[in-house]
């Protein structure tokens, strides 16, 4: 196919061969099948501010890093430096995260390069080499649910373990490899240590994998590993090779209204969001 005007300097630069076919086009980016030698690989490719449905909340970019003051300044003006600076953060994001994650051993896509608003990184394929289908679109036996689902708990440790939570993981971004899961779209990571809604996002993130997995096998249903991470987390002990139970019982204390409504909304967000992606076209 003729390749898209914002991957012409990447061929330019000879960084990709050719495009062969646009893989998707999501809320946040555009994603192309391409060709490096002999490789297929990935390019993703970020839409501007305003193209995209997924907003910046402030919720994910608390306490991201930005090169100086002037920078934070216009930031937190919002002048048009400072939105092209939150621009360039929010894309840099991503790219951090999936080399730090790949440096620890979490099963993200390998990246290759970052240039100009397009990642070059791995094309994540099935047994057959086509390019991997995303959670949501395969059925699964209950063994399978159940073997998928402690998987991805293992890389859900790790990433923590590495000071990161994905904030947005769900099944509609994680790929089923021919090896088993991997886990994409990270430009909303946050930092764990860093950003006050840390624990909001991760018990978010494990509970929307036990929702998925336990349409196949219920009994996943009734597990509460997102309390017992984190509390391993908070106390020190969690590592990558820790061994869950799956039950937690919660510290009896005054409940925080505040944040049983922040929870409320976040499902109702995220029930939003679950509805636009089953609209759009795969």
């Amino acid at each position: 196919m003729k390749a898209p005007k914002r991957l012409q300097t990447l061929i330019e630069e000879g960084l990709i061969d050719s495009v062969v076919r646009q893989l998707m086009s999501g809320k946040e980016a555009k994603v192309y099948v391409v060709r490096c030698g002999d490789d297929a690989r990935c390019a993703k490719v970020y839409k501007d501010a305003t193209e995209r449905s997924f907003r910046q909340a402030v919720d994910y970019t608390e306490n991201r890093k930005v090169k100086n003051t002037r920078q934070a300044r216009a930031m937190a003006k919002g002048t048009r430096y400072g939105r092209e600076a939150q621009e360039a953060a929010w894309q840099s994001a991503e790219v951090d995260a999936l080399y730090r994650l790949a440096a620890a051993g979490v099963r993200v896509p390998r990246p290759y390069n970052f240039l100009d608003g397009v990642l070059l990184m791995e094309l994540v394929a099935d047994a057959h080499g086509d390019a991997a289908p995303r959670l949501n679109d395969v059925q699964f036996t209950p063994e399978e649910a159940r073997v998928h689902h402690a998987t991805l708990l293992v890389e859900v440790v790790r990433m923590l373990c590495a000071g990161v939570v994905h904030g947005d993981l769900s099944e509609f971004n994680i790929l089923l490899a021919a090896d088993g899961p991997v886990i994409i779209d990270l430009p909303q990571a946050v930092d764990a240590a860093g950003n006050n809604h840390a624990q909001r996002m991760l018990l978010r993130d494990v509970a929307n994998l036990r929702g998925f997995f336990g349409r196949f096998a219920p009994e996943l249903l009734l597990t509460e590993y997102g309390p017992e991470i984190w509390d391993l987390y908070e106390r020190g002990l969690l590592q990558p090779e820790v061994a869950l139970s799956g039950r937690f019982e919660a510290k009896r204390g005054t409940v925080d209204v505040g944040d049983v409504l922040r929870v409320i909304d976040d499902a109702r967000a995220e029930e939003a969001a679950r509805l636009m992606r089953l609209a759009q076209p795969s």
